[in-house]
């Protein structure tokens, strides 16, 4: 059901509450591109800042916006487990295609807890689950015998977003997981390696800006035509570098606002752009053909 390119939506705020409106837009504008997926409230999504009711509504706009064009992968992950269960629930009953579990962040489980996080996920749903492992922010690490155990012994475990950006894992949990296993990389900038590793697709930060180009890479590594994929990517990767000019999502935000389908407003404790960086985007979109010249405002 997932494959090729999905995109880790930005969540838009206009005057500090959710913009219900641009939000629809954005996942109308994404279809119409030919995005192959969407995941709403992920990392990019700014979910810790979203109170239960916003995180929800997010996920039930997507889902309705979408209308099943495209599949939807809603992230419920937290480092409650209780938590993480019933936003999970709350999706499924929303029709939501599958859901994405983080790793839990800041309370540090090892090995064994991680393992019971998601037992505890799998039992209470019946809608595929996909780890996402992302140890920069989480500071824990799913290893591969961990995740190679989820799959074995957990029934809606189906796969992973690796944001490790260690391009020996995608092979190793091959290797472990299984063919069928389905692996989405985590970062941009990696992806066609890891495609080439037995990937099969991306989560896409920069997707939010050019969504139709990040499909366009995708589908020609898929094809397995490699030589149009690199093609693509040598002209995306500097729209890869500077989403991470500072940290994710102001950089993405900034960029969307730009072409003109919501506001760059962050919440705190994430604060708007420097100037500087919204100049050197602006540059980026511009050799894009994303946007006219004009100056950052």
């Amino acid at each position: 059901m997932f494959q090729g390119s999905l995109t880790a939506l930005i969540t838009p705020f206009r005057n500090g509450a959710l913009d219900e409106a641009a939000f629809a837009r954005i996942v109308d504008w994404q279809i119409a591109e030919g995005i192959h997926g969407l995941v709403p409230v992920g990392t990019t999504g700014e979910s810790p800042t979203l109170d239960y009711d916003e995180h929800k509504r997010v996920i039930e706009i997507c889902i309705e916006t979408a209308r099943k064009r495209v599949p939807v992968m809603a992230g419920t992950g937290s480092n409650s487990t209780d938590e993480a269960i019933e936003l999970s629930q709350y999706a499924e009953k929303a029709g939501a295609d599958a859901v994405l579990i983080v790793t839990p962040y800041y309370n540090k489980p090892n090995q064994e807890g991680l393992f019971q996080h998601f037992k505890a996920i799998n039992d209470a749903i019946h809608i595929p689950i996909y780890i996402y492992n992302i140890p920069s922010r989480s500071v824990v690490d799913m290893s591969v015998d961990t995740m190679a155990r989820c799959v074995k012994e957990l029934k809606n475990v189906a796969g992973v977003k690796d944001a490790t950006a260690n391009l020996a894992r995608p092979s190793q949990q091959r290797a472990a997981c299984g063919e069928k296993f389905c692996q989405l990389s985590g970062e941009d900038g990696t992806a066609l390696g890891f495609m080439a590793h037995g990937g099969r697709g991306v989560i896409s930060v920069a997707s939010n800006v050019a969504p139709r180009l990040v499909s366009q890479m995708q589908s020609a590594l898929l094809k397995g035509d490699f030589k149009t994929g690199l093609a693509t990517q040598d002209r995306l990767m500097p729209l890869f570098e500077i989403m991470f000019c500072e940290t994710n999502p102001a950089p993405a935000k900034y960029a969307v606002s730009r072409l003109g389908l919501c506001t760059a407003e962050m919440r705190l404790p994430m604060v708007p752009l420097s100037e500087q960086s919204k100049k050197a985007i602006d540059a980026v979109l511009k050799d894009l053909g994303l946007v006219e010249a004009k100056a950052a405002e």
